[in-house]
C-alpha cells in the first residue's frame, strides 16, 4: 500500500490508512449443516462430489466398513512457546573411559506462524487424536490439553471460529463442507479457557515466559525513549 503526497507536500509523508482484518467472531454451537446426518448412500454421493472439485491428489476413500479416510490441513496459530525434548551429553567422571549418556531435557521455540501440516485421517478420528497427531509431527512434548482445535468459516467478510469437542470428527466436517477453505479451514491454537491455568506449565516454560515478557518489557521501553528523544530534538530545532 501506499499514497503519494499532495502538492506542495514534497519529503513529508502522508498518512496512510491501513485496512484492519475484522476480528474473528467466537462461536459455541456448530452451524446447521454440521449437524447433518448421512446414511451410505449420500456419504458415497459426497465423496464422489468431493473429489471431483479438488485440485489435487488428496482425495476421499471410502471403505469397505462404511468408514472414510481422506485429508485435512490444519494451521498451526500458536502465541507461545512449544517443549521439545533435547538431549545433552554429558562426559564420564572417569578419565579414560569416556560413557556419554543421554540426559533428558527439554527446550522451548516457537513454531513459524501459519506453519500448515496435512494430515491422513478416518472419518472417526476424534479432534482430540488430531491434536495429538500433530504434536508428535512437531516432537512437542507439552500437554494436549494445553491446545484446542478450531474450525475457521469465512461469511459477508466477517471471520467466524469455533473449538471443537475432543470427539467431534473433523473429516466428517470436511466431507459435509466440502473443499472450499472460505466455508471451513482448521486451525490449531492455544486453549484459552479465560484464567490462564499456570499449573500446566513446567518450570524450564515459567521461565522461558518471564524472559519473553523481560525482552518485550524492555523494547517497549527502548521504543518510547527513542519516540521522545525525536519529539525533543524536534522541539528544540523548531526553537
Amino acid at each position: 500500500l501506499g499514497a503519494g503526497g499532495t502538492p506542495g507536500q514534497a519529503g513529508r509523508s502522508s498518512p496512510v490508512t491501513v485496512p484492519l482484518s475484522p476480528a474473528a467472531v467466537t462461536q459455541d454451537e456448530p452451524s446447521e449443516w454440521e449437524k447433518t446426518e448421512l446414511d451410505q448412500a449420500q456419504v458415497e454421493q459426497r465423496i464422489k462430489e468431493y473429489n471431483s472439485q479438488i485440485n489435487s491428489n488428496l482425495f476421499m476413500s471410502l471403505n469397505k466398513d462404511g468408514s472414510y479416510t481422506g485429508f485435512i490441513k490444519v494451521q498451526l496459530k500458536l502465541v507461545r512457546p512449544v517443549s521439545v525434548p533435547a538431549t545433552k551429553r554429558v562426559p564420564s567422571l572417569q578419565a579414560g573411559r569416556p560413557h556419554p549418556q543421554g540426559v533428558k531435557r527439554r527446550t522451548s521455540f516457537y513454531l513459524p506462524k501459519g506453519t500448515v501440516k496435512h494430515l491422513h485421517i478416518l472419518s472417526h478420528t476424534r479432534a482430540s487424536e488430531v491434536i495429538d497427531a500433530l504434536l508428535r509431527k512437531f516432537t512437542v512434548i507439552d500437554n494436549p490439553r494445553k491446545f484446542a482445535l478450531f474450525e475457521r468459516s469465512e461469511k459477508d467478510e466477517q471471520v467466524y471460529l469455533r473449538k471443537l469437542g475432543d470427539d467431534e470428527q473433523p473429516l466428517r466436517l470436511r466431507l459435509l463442507a466440502g473443499p472450499s477453505e472460505k466455508v471451513l479451514s482448521f486451525v490449531l491454537k492455544e486453549n484459552e479457557t479465560g484464567e490462564v491455568n499456570w499449573d500446566a506449565f513446567t518450570l524450564p516454560e515459567l521461565h522461558n515466559f518471564l524472559l519473553i515478557l523481560q525482552r518485550e518489557e524492555e523494547e517497549h521501553v527502548r521504543r518510547l525513549r527513542h519516540r521522545y528523544a525525536r519529539c525533543r530534538q524536534k522541539m528544540q530545532e523548531a526553537l
